[in-house]
């Protein structure tokens, strides 16, 4: 966990000064690759399998092929202790996972799921643990390079390229099939994937002062220690957990609120996906923006607050019924608020890394950050089925309590964390 003694704050970057360092332009490109095969083992696969004649339980099934991305703790130790000998510390594995993840993608082009379905999930995983692996290097490349004056716009530039062409690889992988099909699509986006090895052959290499782990055990035993040493670890964790515990609830059954509310599944699928998309881009640019004049404790809490209160309008919407203005108000505004939420835990995470270890502890903070994703399904559908979809969004406001007053105690702990940190 990194510390700082300092108790003078230097003077603050302006944002231009921040957008005009060439790394944030790397890191927005990183991002990019990062969110680009994401899609591909999600809805343009499952779309390719349901063309196919896949029938929906076994495409339900293979929705398990994501693991990857919850486990990549795991291995992130490795990609710690053994750099490449190219490229420097983070940027050899970068290069590596983008070429195998082109290839894993360009196989997708030789396989039918009419016939045989084994290979595909071969390819699935594969393309999952490439994508998982690409992450934990770009996390740690991001980590790594962000003085604490740069968290918030380093997660802005990251959010934005991520979601942009996780977006655009769904869509163009659907447009050429429904053109020319699934063949060509796979190739094309194959082609692509190797594309963003330019961003990691020019993006900027971090200063690295201190030297990083010299045996796995090292990897793994001393990022544990800093992690859990200090007294305020258990509660910094637990802060990772519940930040956005609320949010998490609110949206864990989006889909079928929106359907019982009226909206047809055309109408979820088309207009709600370009108001997610457009909002979320908003509100990690306005995020990152907000948190270089904020800071990070000023940042978590208002931005924590604005993300609990605008669950209030889906409660809003549950009692209206079906309203167009009130459905765009409400998704806008809550996937503004969500992202901006995001980029301070994003910004949390970060400065809880070291960067000898920031790859593994990147990983396994993240981890913890996706959990309550995992885990609410059920509470949420039993919630949902008892209390009605009112009840639903009271208590994802009620959820949130415990995650803001937990910033608010852990204040004094949190204000360290903005100090700057040699590299």
């Amino acid at each position: 966990m990194s510390t700082a003694t300092a108790t003078d704050s230097p003077a603050q970057p302006t944002v231009r000064e921040i957008l005009a360092n060439p790394k944030m332009v790397a890191i927005m490109a990183l991002g990019a690759a990062s969110g680009f095969p994401n899609q591909i083992t999600e809805s343009a696969m499952q779309a390719w399998l349901k063309d196919s004649g896949v029938n929906l339980a076994t495409i339900g099934a293979l929705t398990y092929v994501s693991l990857p991305y919850l486990f990549k703790f795991l291995w992130a130790p490795l990609l710690d202790r053994y750099p490449l000998p190219f490229l420097g510390r983070r940027r050899g594995w970068m290069l590596v996972t983008q070429i195998a993840l082109a290839i894993a993608i360009a196989a997708y082009a030789v396989q039918n799921p009419a016939t045989w379905l084994t290979p595909i999930t071969v390819c699935a995983v594969a393309i999952a643990f490439f994508s998982a692996t690409q992450d934990i290097v770009i996390d740690a490349y991001r980590t790594d390079v962000s003085q604490p004056s740069e968290r918030g716009m380093a997660a802005a530039a990251n959010n934005l390229g991520y979601r942009t062409t996780a977006w655009i690889a769904s869509a163009l992988a659907l447009v050429i099939a429904d053109w020319v099909g699934w063949q060509p699509a796979f190739l094309i986006l194959a082609g692509i994937m190797l594309i963003f090895c330019l961003a990691t052959f020019f993006a900027p290499e971090p200063h690295y002062a201190q030297q990083p782990p010299r045996t796995l055990q090292e990897s793994v035993v001393v990022p544990l220690r800093e992690l859990l040493a200090t007294p305020s670890a258990a509660a910094l964790i637990l802060l990772v957990v519940l930040f956005k515990v609320g949010d998490a609830f609110a949206l864990r059954l989006f889909t079928p609120f929106m359907m019982d509310v009226g909206f047809s599944k055309t109408e979820i699928g088309v207009v709600l996906k370009a108001i997610f998309t457009t909002s979320a881009i908003v509100g990690a640019v306005l995020g990152g923006v907000l948190m270089v004049k904020l800071g990070l404790f000023r940042s978590m809490l208002i931005f924590g607050v604005v993300q609990t209160l605008s669950n209030f309008l889906y409660y809003a919407l549950a009692l209206t019924g079906k309203s167009y203005p009130l459905m765009i108000v409400a998704v806008g505004v809550d996937n503004i608020a969500g992202a901006m939420g995001n980029i301070a835990s994003v910004a949390l995470i970060m400065a809880l890394c070291d960067v000898r270890y920031s790859a593994f502890q990147y990983a396994l903070l993240s981890g913890f950050a996706l959990t309550p994703r995992y885990i609410l399904g059920g509470p949420a559908g039993y919630i949902a089925d008892r209390g009605g979809w009112d009840t639903y969004y009271i208590v994802s406001v009620l959820l949130a309590v415990p995650g803001l007053l937990l910033v608010w105690f852990m204040r004094d702990k949190i204000k360290q964390l903005d100090q700057p940190r040699p590299q």
